[in-house]
C-alpha cells in the first residue's frame, strides 16, 4: 500500500515507524492542500482523525458529512485519499472563479494559431483564453463573428461553435485543426448565404419593416408594412433566396382578400432573376411604402385595448373585418378582452365575441402560449 500512496500521493510521508501518522500535501488540479492523518494501531480507517489546512478546511466545508463516510467505508488509506481528491476536485470547481490553468503549450499554441490567421480578425478572447470570437467577411461585405469555446484538451478536443446564422452551422474538427482551419470552413458558410442577406437588405432598406424591431442575421422572416393596418409576413429560405417565399397577409377581411386573390392569380409571374422585392411588388400590383415617401408613425398604429405599439416583442396583428372600424389589437390583449365578455363564445381554438369599439363580431385564434396561462 505505502508503494501506491508514494506514487499517487508522493507529498505525503509517515512520520513514524509504525506507520500510523502521515503528513504532507495532496494535489489537486495543481493545488497543494496540507493534510495530517492519524490512524490507531491496528490501522483501521473508521478510527482514523484527519487534520487539514484551513484551505481544506474551506473547501471541505458543506462535504463534511461525505468525508466521514468514506472515512467509515474506505478499506485502506490509500483508498481514502483517492476518494478525499475526488471530494476535494469537485469542491474546486464549484467554487467561483476557481478555475484550472492549462499547461503552458496550450497557451504558446493557441497565441501561434492567432498569430497565423491574423490578429485583425480576433474580436475578443476572455481572461482563461477559453472563448474567443473571429470575425469574417463575405464577398457582399456583410460582417459576421464565430464564437468558439475551446476545451481542457484542444485541440484533441473539438471546440464548441456557435454563430448568428439561419441554418445550422457546420464545421469539421480533427486533433490537426486550427482556428484558421475554423475560420476557413466559417467563411464557406456564410459565403453561401451571401444572397439571402443580400435579399432581406433590400427589404430593409426600401420597405417599412415592422417586425422583427431589431432583426439578427438568423432571422429569415420580415412583416412588411402595406398600409395602415395592412402587412405582409414574407419567410425567406436562406438556401433559396429568390424564390416564392412563404406570406402571410395581415389585416381586415375586406383588404386582404383582394391581396390574397392577386397573389394566388399572378404568383406564377414570379422570376427568379428578378429581385424579391420586385417580383412581390408585380405579384400583389402594388406599390410598397419606404422610408423615402412615408413616416413609420403611420404604420405604428398602437392597439386599441392596451393602447401601446409593442407588447413586449408583439405589435397589434388583429384587427377588426369592420371597414367603418378596421381598429387594431394585440391578439394577446383581444383574447383576454374576449375571455372577460359573458356574450363571446368558443368553438375550438377560436374565441367569438364583439369588437370592443364597434360591437360588430370578432374572433382571435388562441395559441398555446396563451392556453398555457
Amino acid at each position: 500500500m505505502n508503494c501506491l500512496l508514494m506514487r499517487e500521493s508522493p507529498l505525503i510521508i509517515a512520520l513514524n515507524k509504525e506507520k500510523t501518522v502521515y503528513d504532507g500535501f495532496i494535489t489537486v488540479m495543481e493545488k497543494d492542500l496540507r493534510i495530517r492523518i492519524s490512524l490507531p494501531p491496528d490501522r483501521q480507517m473508521k478510527q482514523a482523525k484527519l487534520h487539514c489546512c484551513w484551505q481544506m478546511k474551506r473547501l471541505l466545508h458543506g462535504y463534511q458529512h461525505i468525508v466521514k463516510q468514506r472515512l467509515q467505508h474506505s478499506t485502506n488509506l490509500m483508498a481514502f485519499i483517492l476518494e478525499l481528491k475526488t471530494v476535494l476536485e469537485v469542491a474546486l470547481k464549484s467554487q467561483p472563479g476557481c478555475q484550472s490553468f492549462s499547461p503552458p503549450q496550450y497557451y504558446s499554441q493557441l497565441i501561434t494559431e492567432i498569430e497565423i490567421l491574423g490578429w485583425d480578425k480576433l474580436l475578443f478572447i476572455d481572461a482563461e483564453f477559453r472563448t474567443l470570437k473571429l470575425k469574417a467577411e463575405d464577398t457582399a461585405g456583410h460582417q459576421h463573428a464565430i464564437t468558439v469555446k475551446l476545451k481542457s484538451k484542444y485541440p484533441t478536443e473539438a471546440p464548441e461553435f456557435s454563430a448568428d446564422l439561419p441554418v445550422p452551422l457546420v464545421i469539421t474538427w480533427t486533433s490537426q485543426s486550427t482556428l484558421a482551419n475554423v475560420h476557413s470552413q466559417f467563411l464557406l458558410n456564410v459565403e453561401a448565404l451571401s444572397e439571402f442577406w443580400s435579399v432581406l437588405d433590400e427589404i430593409d432598406e426600401q420597405t417599412w419593416v415592422l417586425e422583427p424591431e431589431k432583426p439578427t442575421k438568423a432571422d429569415s422572416m420580415r412583416r412588411i408594412a402595406i398600409g395602415n393596418n395592412v402587412s405582409i409576413k414574407v419567410q425567406i429560405d436562406p438556401r433559396h433566396p429568390k424564390m416564392l417565399p412563404e406570406c402571410c397577409l395581415l389585416g381586415a377581411e375586406h383588404v386582404v382578400t383582394p391581396l390574397r386573390n392577386k397573389l394566388n392569380a399572378n404568383m406564377h409571374l414570379w422570376n427568379p432573376d428578378c429581385s424579391v422585392l420586385q417580383n412581390m411588388t408585380d405579384v400583389l400590383e402594388i406599390e410598397f411604402p419606404s422610408p423615402t415617401t412615408h413616416e413609420k408613425s403611420s404604420f405604428s398604429v398602437e392597439c386599441g385595448i392596451c393602447y401601446s405599439y409593442r407588447l413586449e416583442s408583439a405589435i397589434p396583428d388583429q384587427v377588426c373585418n369592420d371597414p367603418r372600424c378596421g381598429q387594431p389589437f394585440h391578439q394577446a390583449c383581444l383574447y383576454e378582452w374576449l375571455r372577460g365578455l359573458p356574450t363571446s363564445r368558443q368553438s375550438f381554438n377560436i374565441v367569438f365575441g364583439e369588437c370592443p369599439y364597434c360591437s360588430k363580431v370578432i374572433f382571435n385564434l388562441i395559441t398555446n402560449r396563451q392556453t398555457q396561462h
